[in-house]
């Protein structure tokens, strides 16, 4: 059975660094069995992918965004996990924010990008429950922010 790691290389991709914190928060928090993390931007490697999804960006450039911030919320989980992503036991719940145009309308579409890949990654494990919703702007012109809820071992 292939691991996390093993299944991102196979797609081609690497886990970042985990971002520092912009304010004044945590990037996560381990209580018991659950990992929260904080909300993670579309940080890709090249750069912050920012914009209003139906105005700057389209729609794949919007679920492309969405996949970063996937890859940055596993990068935070896995720091949460002192480096064992094979402590995970199932990705509980995501939430999408998009930044998109007041008639953009495919926001699910848009975090489908965070969803995919966690399924991707964790299998049957990375299947969870969502909330995916369309706001005016975020932190730092970011496109796209995703946060996590997590259970491990």
């Amino acid at each position: 059975m292939q691991t996390a790691e093993q299944k991102l290389q196979a797609l081609g991709l690497a886990l970042p660094e985990p971002a520092a914190p912009v304010a004044n928060y945590v990037p996560f928090v381990v209580s018991g069995n659950l990992v929260t993390v904080s909300g993670q931007i579309s940080l890709s490697p090249d750069g912050l992918i920012k914009g209003i999804i139906g105005k700057d960006l389209d729609l794949p450039q919007g679920v492309a965004a969405a996949r970063f911030c996937a890859l940055n919320l596993i990068a935070q989980l896995k720091a949460a996990c002192d480096g064992d992503l094979s402590r995970l036991r199932r990705v509980v719940r995501l939430g999408g924010f998009v930044a998109c145009t007041a008639d953009f309308i495919d926001h699910p579409k848009i975090i489908n990008g965070a969803s995919d890949l966690m399924v991707a990654v964790f299998g049957e494990a990375g299947k969870h429950a969502r909330a995916a919703v369309g706001v005016p702007s975020l932190p730092l012109g970011a496109a796209v922010e995703i946060d996590g809820l997590f259970e491990i071992a």
